[in-house]
């Protein structure tokens, strides 16, 4: 008999769970993108779904002034964080104006190497992509900088810092081409 599996439980008790979801879910409107277990994301989406869901009706010229101070009462219940209940309602549900669902994406990546743990990627879809921060290494180098000498020292023979080659191989297809191979020879 199937009973009470309408919730994904993840192994937690209620208010972990909830929890966790709340700081989910405040991460992914902060940075519109998460790299977290394929479970979570799955059981994150529909929590997210609806949170963007409420904040669009509040974009509805037929919305009441009350209804739309209930709206973001109730989020804010969940997100808890007022610069990013902002963000959710002013930037986010106005990208999401034209979409009538389905505003995130989960995005599957190879397995975590500690526990073989399924990893993924869940994303908005209309998400603004920010510029990277430039290496500390290229504006020390243009300055003459004495930075440099540290950041040097942590680089290996490809000339990126082990900080970014972990970065890069989590995404890429053919490990052995990259960052793992020189790792292992030096």
């Amino acid at each position: 008999m199937r009973k009470r599996n309408s919730v994904k439980q993840l192994n937690r008790v209620t208010s972990h769970r909830h929890a966790m979801m709340r700081n989910m879910v405040t991460s992914l409107f902060d940075h519109e993108r998460i790299i977290t277990t394929r479970a979570r994301a799955k059981a994150l989406r529909p929590y997210t779904e609806k949170l963007i869901t409420r904040a669009r009706k509040n974009l509805d010229p037929a919305t009441t002034d009350h209804a739309k101070l209930h709206n973001k009462r109730e989020i804010m219940k969940i997100v808890r964080d007022r610069d990013i209940v902002k963000k959710l309602f002013e930037d986010i549900a106005e990208r999401f104006k034209e979409r009538p669902g389905g505003y995130t994406r989960i995005i599957h990546l190879p397995e975590r190497a500690s526990d073989s743990a399924q990893m993924s990627i869940i994303e908005l879809v209309e998400r603004k992509d920010r510029p990277r921060r430039e290496r500390r290494a290229k504006t020390a180098a243009v300055a003459g900088d004495a930075t440099t000498t540290t950041r040097e020292s942590s680089t290996k023979k490809s000339g990126v810092p082990q900080r970014e080659k972990k970065w890069f191989s989590r995404f890429r297809k053919d490990k052995e081409e990259g960052g793992e191979e020189e790792s292992s020879e030096s």
